[in-house]
């Protein structure tokens, strides 16, 4: 392009997936000689990447890709869970050009490219020749069908979100038809990432610098289950076929992949039940492995876990902690839970504080029960008052706040001669903040030339315990790097 750079600038909605995808995008369009800039600025294109878990998130998304067509001339794009299951809706939004699904989304670029080199009457790229864009004012809608797509391959190479961690995708869809979420209808049927690809993004990143990999999907549990004798395999040698293969597969091979690499690899949410005993004895023997899991509980009550369709009861989840807890000393969990879903008694409520008190778990991600269309629980009787969806949130949060502080001062008490691994993610105002591998966040006042020391050479450092705050660890260096 001979005009001056193109710019883009892109807004993400919804969960981790999405955000890995969007900084995919970046990637790509930075390749194609774009400049990415704050969605606030004044941009020749911009992308919304929406989600639609929520009614707020729908309508986060609508008033996103109205502030965007407010810039004139410029190129509005939408894409995303929302985009694929509502693209009538939004192509009704003036000033859209584009929108495409879930499963092309690196199609923007496309999009995007076409637009600018339209727009200042340059040569089209050879390998475009049919156009994409919109001759009239009319969006194109290139949603396509789901179930037709595999895996859209997208890698990363650098994370600008994270200067330490690294997401990678590694699996989409859902299968699971729990019945108050719409998020397989916007993201289809299980398609997985092949093992080669995975082992290969993963060498990239390593080499890059960043020191903890994250595995994440629409749901990781479900990784391998679309594999067939003709694309499964091992990912050290792919011709040889091995079904079925599943997530502690594609973690065992990770481990001998990059045995000689300081590193750690964190999970995505994980369905609980694919926590069995059998799996967790194998993901005890990983060193790399992160000793934190957020396992998607979303209830402390069989009634109302019934009621979602979920694959478990509360008496098989204790026991999935218990013998997590036991091979896994150091562990700690993370959870999310709805609050309010329809029929769910003042008992059921309480049942659920009850159990988070139990079950101290280090966070709780708490959300009231949103209606979604196309869901069976959008018209089950039972329906609660958005007051008393929220009251119940509300008290949960509460409680989780102190259970959160009881679980950073017990964790002390028993760490106070011991040194910990901690890895440095931001400084700011002389602080640097990090997580350790169970995912607990410590803060170490340093000097600025420490400070610029460590952000520059991100790596490992052992650390002790001062003293615990309510959400959070005061540390000191033992020793600086690892």
């Amino acid at each position: 392009m001979k005009q001056s750079t193109p710019t883009a600038a892109i807004y993400t909605l919804g969960c981790k997936v999405n955000q890995y995808e969007s900084e995919a995008i970046a990637e790509a369009l930075k390749e194609k000689q774009f400049q990415i800039v704050s969605f606030e600025e004044t941009a020749d294109v911009y992308i919304i990447n929406t989600c639609t878990v929520t009614a707020e998130s729908d309508r986060k998304a609508c008033q996103m890709i109205r502030r965007a067509a407010k810039h004139g001339g410029a190129c509005v794009i939408v894409t995303g869970c929302m985009a694929q299951t509502q693209a009538d809706r939004i192509k009704c939004i003036e000033g859209v050009h584009y929108i495409c699904g879930s499963r092309n989304k690196m199609s923007c670029v496309d999009a995007a490219l076409q637009y600018v080199e339209k727009k200042y009457s340059e040569k089209q790229d050879a390998s475009m020749e049919v156009s994409v864009l919109p001759k009239e004012t009319k969006p194109v809608v290139a949603v396509q069908d789901l179930d037709t797509l595999g895996i859209e391959a997208m890698s990363l190479r650098h994370s600008e979100a994270e200067r330490t961690r690294a997401y990678i995708k590694i699996e989409d869809g859902c299968e699971n038809r729990c019945t108050y979420c719409a998020i397989p209808n916007a993201r289809g049927n299980v398609v997985s990432k092949k093992p080669e690809d995975v082992l290969k993004e993963i060498g990239t990143l390593l080499q890059n610098g960043y020191h903890e990999i994250v595995l994440t999907g629409i749901e990781i549990a479900s990784y391998g289950k679309d594999f067939t004798e003709n694309d499964g395999g091992s990912a050290s040698n792919p011709h040889t076929v091995l079904v079925p293969y599943h997530l502690v597969d594609l973690l065992e091979d990770i481990e001998k992949a990059y045995s000689d690499w300081v590193f750690r690899v964190r999970l995505g949410s994980l369905e609980p039940t694919y926590m069995k005993p059998e799996i967790v004895t194998r993901m005890a023997n990983l060193k790399h492995l992160a000793p934190h899991f957020h396992l998607s509980l979303q209830s402390g009550s069989d009634h109302v876990l019934h009621g979602m369709k979920r694959k478990y009861n509360m008496q098989m989840v204790r026991a999935i902690l218990a013998d997590i807890r036991a091979k896994f000393p150091d562990v700690m969990f993370t959870t999310d839970i709805m609050m309010g879903f329809p029929g769910e008694t003042e008992e059921d409520f309480m049942e659920t504080l009850a159990f988070a008190k139990e079950a101290k778990l280090l966070h709780i991600h708490v959300f009231p029960y949103s209606k979604r269309e196309n869901t069976a629980a959008n018209t089950m009787p039972g329906q609660l008052s958005n007051t008393e969806k929220n009251r119940r949130a509300n008290a949960l949060i509460a409680v989780q706040k102190e259970i959160e502080a009881d679980c950073y001062k017990e964790y002390a008490k028993c760490c106070v001669e011991e040194d910990i691994l901690f890895l440095p993610e931001t400084c700011t105002n002389g602080v640097i903040t990090g997580h350790t591998g169970n995912f607990m966040e410590v803060r170490i006042p340093v000097s600025d030339e420490k400070a610029k020391d460590l952000m520059t050479h991100k790596t490992f450092c052992r650390v002790r315990i001062v003293d615990a705050q309510e959400t959070y660890f005061i540390g000191e260096f033992v020793e600086e790097k690892v």
